[in-house]
């Protein structure tokens, strides 16, 4: 049994190196999407403070804001490769920005702290589709020798939202109050929901393939026990009573044991072909190396997210506007050499560009690994660029090599699997980090008080995230172009 699609790159195309208009505009509406829904994974952390003053909550309660918008991704994402599979590419993006339209709406509307929670989870079911909704449409329609350049437009989306997020987040409260935080989002959603209806086309045929009904729960429990886990390491670091290991150890144990189950669940399902997530993706090499290369480089990316701000305010002093301006221009420098290194892997394949930007990402942890308490906010700012200009080289090139070596019925899979590697690293990044940092300001022992230990703690963190990046050149060498096939059996 062969499975076509209605419509292949090149037919798509006109030719095997253009693209089609229409194809190009919904390629862009899907990115614009992108980019608001994953704005808004960071547009809270500054508000957060704002909401408990407002909505008088306690600093635990107020977290849950953060806290149910990543659960629910990380919950929803792992499923978002079988509903690419059992819907058309139109009714999916209604459902994931219709529902990201709608919880942005009741999240402005809110009168008090339930009705925004509710909102922010409703936010989060749509966010948690739109990223692999995009990346198995640019797999799809887009020709192979332009892949590399689509695939960096995409890296702009989670680089530079995910960096701007607090800074827009900061400018908008300084003149306005927070609801405004998402009538400023609404517009432009809902006016990519309407544009999107009439442009988004659907690829291929819906296969009506069963739902498993242990799958669900078990796949819910094992990612979001895990990621809720590790989202405590970062929330029980920034509080007064510290990181509690039973808030730590319990649901990460369950996670594990249930996402091990759901694994087997998975293995045992694929072979009627009837898989939540298909795990056949990783008999490629390439792929299996694309994503764990990346997930060490989102470890990195995360980690270094996370420690740079509680540095540059509890050492340096800076205030959190401060903060974000100087982080800026490193995740701004992120995407926009994203479509520059896409043209470049076009042109020149995954690993002159995956090696050299990993040793670059590398050098810039050592230098970070070398601040103190008397370090200049200019020289942290130059060490950031640095680090950054080497990890844009790598999002594009793994996400580009990594679903271009899997047959193409199987690209919905593997993007689910890299937006689900994308929250699961990003939270053992945030972990690993405050982890570090803990560690080494405990064991700090040369004097000269609260602020020298943070930043041998920081010290300590960017050292070992250094020793990350080492390994991920390792993995990195396995990657590789691998030309992509076009109509593929299906098989077992």
């Amino acid at each position: 049994m062969t499975e076509t699609l209605d419509r292949t790159p090149s037919a798509a195309a006109g030719g095997p190196e253009r693209l089609q208009r229409s194809d190009a505009v919904a390629i862009g509406v899907l990115l614009v999407s992108a980019f608001v829904v994953v704005l808004n994974e960071t547009i809270m952390s500054v508000a957060i403070p704002v909401l408990i003053e407002d909505l008088h909550v306690d600093a635990s309660t107020g977290q849950w804001l953060s806290t149910a918008f990543i659960l629910t991704m990380a919950v929803v994402i792992p499923v978002s490769g079988f509903l690419i599979q059992r819907l058309t590419t139109r009714t999916l993006f209604a459902i994931a920005l219709g529902s990201f339209v709608a919880g942005t709406l009741l999240a402005a509307l809110a009168p008090t702290f339930s009705v925004l929670l509710v909102a922010r989870v409703i936010q989060g079911v749509g966010a948690a589709v739109i990223t692999p909704l995009l990346m198995t449409t640019v797999m799809t329609i887009v020709p192979e020798s332009r892949r590399g350049a689509m695939m960096g437009n995409i890296s702009i989306v989670i680089s530079v939202a995910p960096a701007i997020g607090p800074t827009v987040s900061g400018l908008i409260l300084s003149a306005l109050p927070w609801p405004f935080l998402f009538w400023c989002v609404l517009p432009i959603a809902a006016a990519g929901l309407i544009i999107g209806l009439r442009l988004i086309p659907n690829l291929g045929e819906p296969r009506h393939v069963p739902i498993d009904w242990i799958s669900i729960p078990l796949s819910a429990i094992g990612f979001g026990g895990l990621v809720y886990g590790l989202n405590a390491v970062g929330e029980g670091a920034s509080s007064a009573g510290g990181i509690s290991l039973t808030a730590v150890l319990v649901p990460v144990a369950v996670g594990v044991v249930s996402l091990v189950l759901f694994l087997l669940r998975q293995r045992a399902l694929q072979k009627t072909d009837n898989a939540l997530l298909d795990l056949r993706v990783f008999r490629s090499r390439v792929f299996s190396a694309s994503v764990a290369s990346g997930a060490l480089a989102f470890m990195g990316l995360l980690g270094m997210a996370i420690l740079l701000p509680i540095y540059l305010q509890q050492v340096l002093g800076l205030t959190a506007l401060q903060t974000g301006l100087l982080v800026l221009p490193g995740g701004l420098t992120m995407g926009l050499l994203g479509p520059v290194v896409g043209r470049l892997y076009d042109r020149f394949g995954p690993r002159p560009l995956l090696i050299p930007g990993l040793a670059l990402a590398t050098i810039g942890l050592l230098l970070l690994g070398t601040v103190t308490e008397t370090s200049q906010a200019w020289q942290v700012l130059v060490f950031h660029v640095i680090l950054s200009l080497g990890l844009a080289t790598v999002l594009p090139s793994v996400f580009t090599a990594g679903l271009s070596a899997v047959p193409r019925r199987f690209t919905s899979y593997g993007s689910a699997i890299f937006a689900t590697v994308q929250q699961v690293g990003g939270a053992a990044g945030t972990a690993f980090g405050v982890t570090l940092l803990a560690v080494g300001a405990s064991g700090w022992t040369g004097g000269g008080g609260a602020g020298a230990a943070e930043a041998a703690g920081t010290r300590l963190a960017f050292l070992v995230f250094a020793g990350v990046m080492v390994v991920a050149i390792a993995v990195a060498t396995m990657v590789k172009r691998v030309p992509s096939e076009g109509p593929v059996p299906i098989g077992h």
